[in-house]
């Protein structure tokens, strides 16, 4: 019987840069059926490894979900059909929605849509860790890597949320995903109640997933979500844990992840059956290839001479045009050229919302210790690429500080209509897309 292991670490989680050792998790296992076998919370990966041997059970696919908030969404409109050439274009289609070299980042392409294809962007040292921490576990075998907001099961025409202690899980029918504190679920009426489009939508489902006591501790923001008019709130109470009901959907088909584990990160394998079949075809291709080698190897070289006299003059022109650019070489020459006419071509980035609300709440996270910095609200301009938050501080330093942050991540922020009162500051600040 085939079995699928479905593994997700609990915080906290350790740097990319810290061996993986002592890192819990929380795990269910399924079989065919998607029955749940067997499951744990906070168990180190010698305490599953023993309870797989235990049940004899080898060739285990291993499916691990990672943090929603490490990975992010993005669409990228391509009209190219061939994989080969989306590949090509993929870079270039998604770069202004990434706040940091594209070159740093790892892209996983996901299903077409009407607005067109679904990408997960990723840092590649944060992917190489999390490869690292579900590779070479005894009895089983990685079959995929996933956000795991991703995996909530889609609500048609709205949202998916899922209280997960100190964290909500949020995930919209058009593929997007996030990941929240809970105390700030209230903030967030106001974005799922918008329609995803420029169309006019009377009302917007919620489908909310939580434990009893979870609705209890947060009825006060629940009852916000219901208080609007265009929200129509269901919930749903869970007798499992999260991830179980991550492992139900994705099992019975009730969402569209996008498996991070590929290009350089692909689990695919070749299967030895297929080759032996046709090896008597492979030994005649070989002696083909042989010959066509020899015949092909002298003009090879003279074609590799006049590539390098032709890279070598391009470097000559760029070098004149740009003295000052020490990063560009002839491998990425193009690309580098392409990116500079882009930029020319438009204005600014724009983020879009998603992105600026994942990096203006991870800036609001590091400085809010103790309550010392409040939104009181936040709203966004789809026209101007735009996220103004009303925001209130113990003093202004913290508001330069929250803007400095942003700035750094390669956004443009700036602080207006600043007040400053007797126990503390509010303003204005306003966060887009864009050169800082």
């Amino acid at each position: 019987m085939s079995y699928r292991l479905y593994i997700r670490p609990i915080p906290p989680v350790p740097a990319s840069n810290v061996e993986p050792a002592a890192q819990l998790f929380n795990w269910a296992l399924l079989d065919a059926s998607g029955d749940i076998q067997a499951h744990g919370e906070a168990d180190s990966q010698d305490a599953i490894e023993q309870t797989l041997a235990q049940n004899d059970l080898e060739g285990v696919r291993l499916v691990g979900l990672i943090p929603g908030e490490d990975v992010l969404f993005c669409v990228a409109n391509i009209p190219a059909k061939q994989s080969r050439f989306i590949q090509q274009a993929l870079p270039f289609a998604v770069e202004e929605q990434i706040a940091q070299d594209i070159e740093s980042v790892h892209l996983a392409i996901g299903p077409h849509s009407d607005t067109g294809y679904r990408v997960a962007a990723i840092d590649r040292r944060q992917m190489s860790h999390w490869v690292r921490v579900f590779s070479d576990w005894e009895h089983v075998r990685l079959e995929a890597i996933y956000p795991d907001a991703s995996l909530l099961p889609v609500t048609d025409g709205g949202w998916s949320v899922c209280l997960d202690g100190d964290s909500v899980m949020l995930a919209s029918d058009q593929g997007e995903w996030m990941g929240v504190q809970s105390r700030n679920l209230a903030m967030f009426a106001q974005t799922l109640a918008a329609p995803p489009s420029e169309e006019v939508v009377a009302e917007v489902a919620v489908t909310l997933f939580g434990t009893d006591a979870e609705f209890e501790h947060l009825q006060a923001d629940i009852n916000v979500l219901k208080s609007s008019s265009r929200l129509v709130v269901k919930e749903k109470t869970l007798e499992l844990l999260p991830l179980e009901l991550l492992a139900h959907a994705h099992h019975h088909h009730l969402c569209q992840p996008i498996n991070l584990c590929q290009g350089q990160y692909s689990t695919k394998r070749e299967k030895s059956g297929l080759f032996g079949a046709w090896k008597p075809l492979v030994a005649v291709a070989s002696v083909w290839f042989v010959v066509q080698v020899a015949v092909e190897i002298g003009f090879g070289y003279y074609h590799t001479q006049q590539a390098e006299q032709i890279q070598t003059q391009a470097m000559t022109i760029y070098r004149n045009a740009f003295p000052n650019d020490t990063r560009t070489h002839a491998g990425n020459v193009r690309r580098v050229v392409q990116g500079q006419l882009n930029q020319l071509q438009s204005s600014g980035t724009d983020a879009g919302f998603i992105t600026l609300m994942k990096y203006t709440g991870s800036e609001y996270s590091k400085l809010s210790g103790g309550n010392s910095i409040v939104f009181n609200s936040i709203n966004y301009s789809q026209n101007r690429g735009e996220l103004v938050v009303d925001v209130r501080a113990d003093s202004y330093g913290k508001l330069s500080d929250l803007r400095n942050g942003l700035s750094g991540k390669g956004l443009k922020a700036q602080i207006g209509s600043v007040v400053n009162e007797s126990d503390g500051a509010r303003g204005r600040l306003t966060v887009s897309g864009g050169q800082g």
